[in-house]
């Protein structure tokens, strides 16, 4: 029994050696098959990986050197770093300038804004044109744009102009285009009834 039971075991071992020499030769197959493509995929991860690194690293440099230029900016404003910061980040110099602007009351610069990429930039740049210049058809032009953040502000300084020159019933009518859910329907509101009557 003995006997019978230890050519059992050496046949089961053989067996499982011959399995594993099988997939070994299998997978040496695949390999020398695929060897270009596992070696180019795997050359890709490196190239993607430290493309990924070198991008985050360059990114890191530009926002400490934007943050630089923008601090000193803060403290001395000189046409050489306005021109350094926009060369490094065209949308933060939209937004350097048009605050500038404001403070300025600088309607030429405004104006160059109006055509900004930067979010909200090219609107609020118009709104303060439109605003400073305190002319009506500026602000009835931008009250009358589709995206404008403060088109019921400006109806509402229409409407102030429109009183100032005893014009009441078109004070009146711009004000009514101020919707009720408006932050600004109690002032237009309050207009109607007291301001322009």
């Amino acid at each position: 029994m003995s006997l019978k039971n230890d050519i059992e075991m050496v046949k089961e071992e053989l067996n499982a050696e011959e399995k594993f020499f099988e997939k070994a030769v299998v997978t040496e197959k695949f390999v020398k098959k695929y060897k270009k493509a596992i070696i180019g995929s795997v050359v890709a991860v490196v190239v993607l990986v430290a493309g990924n690194i070198g991008y985050t690293i360059s990114e890191n440099n530009r926002l400490a050197e934007v943050n630089s230029v923008l601090s000193e900016l803060q403290t001395k404003s000189t046409p050489a770093l306005e021109a350094r910061l926009d060369s490094l980040s065209p949308t933060l110099s939209d937004v350097w300038h048009y605050s500038q602007a404001v403070v300025n009351k600088d309607l030429v610069t405004l104006k160059k804004l109006e055509k900004s990429k930067a979010i909200l930039i090219g609107d609020l740049a118009s709104y303060e044109a439109a605003q400073n210049a305190n002319d009506l058809q500026t602000l009835e032009s931008y009250a009358n744009s589709n995206e404008a953040v403060y088109a019921d502000l400006a109806r509402v300084e229409a409407a102030i102009l429109l009183m100032n020159e005893k014009k009441i019933d078109e004070a009146h009518e711009k004000l009514s285009l101020i919707n009720v859910t408006s932050p600004l329907a109690q002032v237009a509101k309050a207009l109607m009834h007291y301001g322009v009557k």
